[in-house]
């Protein structure tokens, strides 16, 4: 008769545990929020909680789902927002996935380091991130024009402009610092449409959305000074 130790019972009796609460967990939520897409349910090591990540989000569940909790969970030891860097994971990018052809190209220096930005013409902060862009040498920046219409109503005609523009990389300049609209009627061949459907199928919901070569992405304006330390920790 052979003799399982009890360290590994242990760590199955866990797993099991774990398992039969994430059925029960997946049964509950989507009872209740039948409609929407639950990629995965994981307990975490702090407080007997499970991790939910649902459309895009990540949630917290007890192990009956009784109750869900929302918001940053915070290391205050570490001072590491723990639910972030969660998301960064969950949400990374395969950068060779990317058609950057669909994308404006902008190579500085060397242009040695690479950056992807979903950006909307008409948004305040993506036009505070290209001023912090200026300060930032040797890099390819591939900017998809990502405009959200329910935000900017004119945002989709402005980006197909701008892409049938003869130089678009400078009528997005002009735009961004200017606010003058390409003179052109926008309907030229343009990948606008598919750079909206890209990037609702990565989840982009706001702008600007900044992804480094080694697939991970940050939400909103990042100053110059953070923007060379995260090129330097997300180098592929």
């Amino acid at each position: 008769m052979k003799f399982i130790p009890m360290a590994l019972t242990a760590t199955l009796m866990l797993a099991s545990s774990a398992q039969a609460n994430e059925t029960v967990i997946r049964k509950a939520l989507s009872q209740q929020f039948p409609t929407a897409q639950i990629s995965s349910i994981k307990k975490t090591p702090y407080s007997g909680l499970f991790e939910v990540y649902l459309d895009g989000q990540l949630l917290y569940a007890d192990a009956k789902a009784q109750y869900i909790f929302t918001g940053d969970v915070i290391d205050l030891k570490k001072r590491q927002n723990l639910t972030q860097a969660r998301l960064n994971q969950l949400q990374a990018v395969n950068w060779d996935s990317l058609p950057l052809k669909n994308a404006l190209k902008t190579v500085k220096g060397t242009g040695a380091r690479k950056l992807v930005v979903f950006s909307d013409v008409d948004c305040p902060y993506c036009r505070k991130f290209e001023e912090e862009l200026t300060k930032v040498d040797n890099i390819t920046i591939y900017t998809f024009l990502y405009p959200i219409e329910g935000l900017h109503p004119k945002a989709v005609q402005t980006s197909k402009q701008i892409w049938c523009a003869p130089d678009r990389n400078k009528a997005w300049d002009t735009y961004i610092t200017g606010g003058s609209v390409p003179n052109n009627d926008g309907k030229c061949a343009n990948p606008v449409d598919e750079t909206i459907a890209l990037g609702q199928k990565l989840k982009v919901s706001g702008t600007p959305t900044i992804i480094f070569a080694n697939g991970q992405r940050v939400p909103g304006m990042v100053p110059a000074a953070q923007l060379e330390r995260l090129l330097t920790a997300h180098a592929k």
